[in-house]
């Protein structure tokens, strides 16, 4: 299950995960397949586990922000967002 529709949904990003702003909730400790837009154009198709939620209040551009750790990511995708990462 992908969660980014809009690059804009994120708001930090490492190698190692990322912390974004959503409309659904996720429990912690669930799984989402989702695809990480580069500057580019591509993608990077990963696997990622809820670490954290956090509900917003009713004034913020999304109802929850979310803590993200990757967990499964293809060797050439982790190089790929490294590249971009340290650019």
């Amino acid at each position: 299950m992908g969660i980014f529709h809009h690059k804009r949904n994120t708001q930090d990003i490492s190698i190692g995960g990322m912390r974004v702003l959503t409309d659904e909730h996720f429990e912690p400790g669930s799984k989402l397949e989702l695809d990480v837009l580069l500057p580019e154009g591509d993608a990077v198709r990963c696997w990622a586990e809820v670490v954290w939620l956090t509900k917003l209040d009713e004034s913020a551009r999304a109802r929850c922000e979310v803590g993200l750790r990757f967990i499964d990511m293809a060797p050439g995708d982790v190089q790929r967002l490294a590249s971009v990462l340290s650019s």
